[in-house]
């Protein structure tokens, strides 16, 4: 165990979805690895005992295509603990005191909504269980700035924010770390990525499906709170932030918080929004409802290194393809040697981070043959269909050896919200769209004779 690690688990909320659909099966991963082999404590009001919630697990297992019978599971099964209470009621922490016996280094996972982080932030601290152990909290982080604002002074009553470990479970995606490992382990790539070279930046992230039965939830939220001022603006950070330096992998958290905080805050002509057809009839939608399911933003950075490069983000539901990608362009060369004129393909450099991991560089060559024809080829430099490792699995691990550089601090998350807050709510007109399309014309964002390049699945 390292000396950083924690000597017990306590998970609030452990009955919940969350916990069914990714973390039991993560704590699987964590004990086959060698990471996790401390007890942990489900806390939750369910009626149940300790056999009712390793049945609860095992069942989660199953539903996630694992088999409770292997070691590693059976050794996750036997490891969990259970005390049943109101999270109001103090005695509830107390007995979960009781129930850990001597540990005091623990790592709370609040699998909660978190109007509850403050209540149970106090019971921790109050049965004396907060000085030396983490808190790691799942997003919202509030709605605004001030609600996060808010949310974080709440926090901090009880834990610093070095013990504050906030979830992004895009931080946790294999092809969101292969594309900070492409850029830094590269020396070719690296010294590309700046206002000399770089043409414009492009990220979409396409869904093909609807919001289904979340309407009630989605409504009050929307693309931009969903999945822009936390994953979108994350990824938008690797791409953009200075290297970690030599203090290592430290350093990369308040490198990506610097970039974020030299973002621009959007307006609405930065901002089109859209809404797919039928989605005013989903239950738990308000009538008549503003809220967007698609959105494109137009960002800028005011940074050295980023100066008059322009940023796009779109994020959109019911688009043709499931698929997240990076798109950067790079400038055309400063003289056209043989004559090809401006309508030859520019290098670019591609980054596709869901499904699946790929990396692709665009270069341009001559094709075969008389004359100056130029060909435009795909150099593929990184693929894989996935990864074993789940999300959740990478997330839970890290924070319990004390690895902060895959969690959002709260500068970072704070400046996040200044960025999108201008354009949050009933702003920038919502355009209907069509179902299985890229979604209404968002062109007049990007620079003259540029498109936004879609996704193939």
């Amino acid at each position: 165990m390292s000396a950083d690690q924690v000597d017990a688990l306590v998970i609030f909320g452990a009955t919940g979805d969350l916990a069914k659909l990714e973390t039991f099966p993560a704590l699987v991963g964590l004990v086959e690895r060698g990471v996790l082999d401390v007890p942990v404590m489900g806390v939750a009001k369910s009626g149940w005992g300790v056999e009712q919630f390793r049945d609860y697990a095992a069942a989660s297992l199953k539903l996630n295509d694992m088999d409770p019978s292997t070691p590693a599971a059976v050794k996750m099964l036997g490891l969990l603990k259970y005390v049943d209470g109101d999270l109001d009621d103090p005695n509830t922490y107390q007995w979960m005191k009781n129930e850990l016996g001597d540990a005091k280094r623990i790592l709370f996972y609040l699998e909660v909504p978190p109007f509850l982080f403050g209540r149970i932030a106090e019971g921790i601290s109050g049965v004396g269980l907060a000085a030396a152990s983490r808190v790691m909290v799942e997003k919202p982080f509030g709605n605004d700035l001030p609600s996060a604002q808010a949310l974080n002074d709440t926090i901090h009553k009880y834990f610093p924010e070095e013990s504050v470990y906030r979830v992004d479970h895009w931080l946790g995606l294999d092809p969101v770390e292969s594309l900070m490992f492409a850029r830094f382990a590269n020396s070719v790539i690296e010294p590309l990525l700046n206002r000399t070279y770089v043409q414009s930046i492009q990220i979409t992230m396409a869904e093909a499906f609807d919001v289904a039965d979340r309407g009630s939830f989605y409504d009050k939220t929307g693309a931009i709170k969903d999945v822009v001022q936390n994953h979108m603006l994350q990824v938008l950070a690797t791409v953009l932030a200075d290297p970690p330096d030599g203090s290592g992998l430290s350093s990369w958290i308040a490198s990506k918080s610097q970039i974020i905080g030299a973002l621009r805050p959007l307006s609405p002509a930065d901002t089109v929004k859209g809404q797919y057809d039928g989605y005013l009839s989903v239950a738990g939608v308000a009538p008549g409802s503003k809220t967007e399911t698609y959105v494109a933003l137009r960002l800028a950075a005011d940074s050295w290194r980023w100066a008059d490069v322009p940023l796009f983000i779109r994020a959109a539901k019911c688009m043709p393809v499931t698929a997240t990608e990076v798109s950067i362009k790079f400038k055309r060369p400063p003289h056209d040697a043989f004559g090809l004129g401006m309508g030859t393909a520019a290098n670019g450099l591609r980054f596709r981070i869901h499904p699946e991991s790929q990396a692709v560089l665009t270069l341009v060559g001559k094709k075969p043959g008389g004359g100056w024809e130029p060909e435009v080829q795909d150099l593929t430099f990184i693929e894989h269909p996935g990864t074993d490792m789940r999300p959740y699995d990478r997330l839970i691990g890290a924070a319990l050896n004390g690895e902060r550089w895959l969690f959002a601090q709260q500068d970072t998350v704070e400046a996040a919200w200044r960025v999108v807050d201008p354009v949050l709510g009933d702003v920038v007109p919502v355009t209907p769209y069509a179902r299985g399309s890229w979604g209404p014309d968002s062109s007049s964002l990007l620079p003259p004779g540029e498109t936004w390049y879609d996704p193939v699945a």
